[in-house]
C-alpha cells in the first residue's frame, strides 16, 4: 500500500475514537505527550498532513520519501497517532486497549511507546482491516 491509498482510507475514518481520546488524556497528565501546541486538532488530520508530506521532503527534509504505508507506520514516532489508526481501522477493542496498556507502561520515551503500541497493533493488522474496510 502506498502513503497516497493510506491517505485515501484514512479520509474515510471517524475523527475522533474513544480509547485514542481517553490515551491522550492519560498522556498529558503524564506530561509525556501533548505539552506543546499543535497544528493538527485530531489524530486523523495529523495523518492526513504527516501523509502529504510524503510526496517530497516533507517537514523533516525527508532524503528517501519513496516510501510503503507500512514504512510509514512503522516510523511514527507520535503514540495517539499510532493508536488511532488501529482503532479507526477497526481492529478488534480488546487489541486496543491491550496496545493503550503497552503504550502507558512503556516509560516516557515517545518511540518507546510506538514501538509497544505497534507490537500489540502491527502494520499487517491495520492493513488487512483496511483492504477488507474497502471491499465490502
Amino acid at each position: 500500500m502506498t502513503p497516497r491509498t493510506l491517505a485515501s482510507k484514512i479520509a474515510k475514518l471517524p475523527a475522533t475514537l474513544p480509547i485514542t481520546t481517553a490515551f491522550e488524556r492519560e498522556l498529558r497528565k503524564l506530561r509525556t505527550w501533548g505539552t506543546t501546541s499543535v497544528w493538527y486538532s485530531t489524530q486523523k488530520e495529523h495523518w492526513l498532513g504527516w501523509l502529504k508530506g510524503y510526496g517530497g521532503p516533507g517537514y523533516y527534509e525527508r532524503k528517501n520519501w519513496n516510501r510503503d504505508a507500512e514504512f510509514v507506520y512503522n516510523h511514527i514516532v507520535c503514540p495517539p497517532m499510532v493508536l488511532w489508526l488501529g482503532e479507526a481501522s477497526g481492529i478488534s477493542l480488546i487489541l486496543i486497549r491491550k496496545a493503550k496498556k503497552a503504550g502507558l507502561s512503556a516509560g516516557p520515551s515517545l518511540s518507546a511507546q510506538s514501538a509497544a503500541i505497534r507490537r500489540v497493533v502491527p502494520w499487517e493488522l491495520i492493513q488487512d482491516r483496511l483492504v477488507k474496510s474497502s471491499a465490502g
